[in-house]
């Protein structure tokens, strides 16, 4: 089976940017539950639609009527984001766009699609979540470049204690730095052109705001 780049569209809300729009540009769709309300802003066609609908209305479900849905039971034992990925893997994905991730009412949500990320990324796939505005990568042992405009905000938020973080061409880079779980030491840095990270140990997110110029 092929590789494709995947979008997934969750529930989170979005605003629709010059990046989102690149993001998601030639790439196969599965929506989960409400974020097929992102398609149409996006331009996009779903090929799969998945969830338990409780958060689609009458009005969406018939205004996407004609593409194939497969619904679960509301007791499940998983988000309809993560069946959205599931079935994205299944067939042949290996980068992945989760749009909606970053932003709702729910915060669960968004710190388990954060989460869910690392440990896609430990599997070997390439992944970037975004609401439009703000993006978020996995940060693993090894080398991470990010193609940021220069003056946007980003921040390194650790899930586990970093060893060995070097940020290049940044506002405060670092070389060799050990990071203590739960510091903030790493929070509003300012990008001066394309990131370089790199990491020697441990696991983290980077957040960036590319259109976020309150830094510079």
């Amino acid at each position: 089976m092929t590789s494709a780049p995947f979008t997934i569209l969750l529930g989170g809300n979005i605003t629709v940017t010059d990046r989102l729009q690149k993001a998601v540009a030639d790439t196969r769709v599965i929506a989960a539950d409400s974020g097929m309300r992102h398609a149409q802003p996006l331009g996009l066609i779903p090929e799969l639609w998945v969830g338990d609908f409780d958060s689609s209305d009458t009005a969406l479900q018939e205004g996407w009527a004609d593409v194939e849905k497969q619904p679960f039971p509301a007791t499940k034992g998983v988000t309809d984001g993560e069946i959205a990925v599931s079935e994205a893997l299944s067939r042949g994905a290996q980068r992945l766009t989760l749009v909606g991730a970053l932003a709702g009412e729910r915060s669960d949500h968004a710190l388990f699609h954060l989460l869910y990320a690392v440990s896609l990324a430990e599997r070997g796939f390439e992944v970037v979540l975004t609401s439009g505005e703000e993006e978020a990568y996995p940060l693993m042992e090894g080398t991470l470049d990010l193609d940021l405009p220069s003056g946007s905000l980003f921040s390194v938020a650790g899930f586990t204690a970093l060893k060995g973080l070097d940020i290049e061409n940044a506002r405060y880079p670092l070389e060799n730095f050990a990071l203590a779980f739960g510091s903030s030491r790493t929070i509003s840095n300012v990008a001066e052109g394309p990131l370089r990270l790199r990491l020697k140990s441990g696991k983290a997110i980077v957040l960036a705001r590319p259109y976020d110029k309150t830094g510079a």
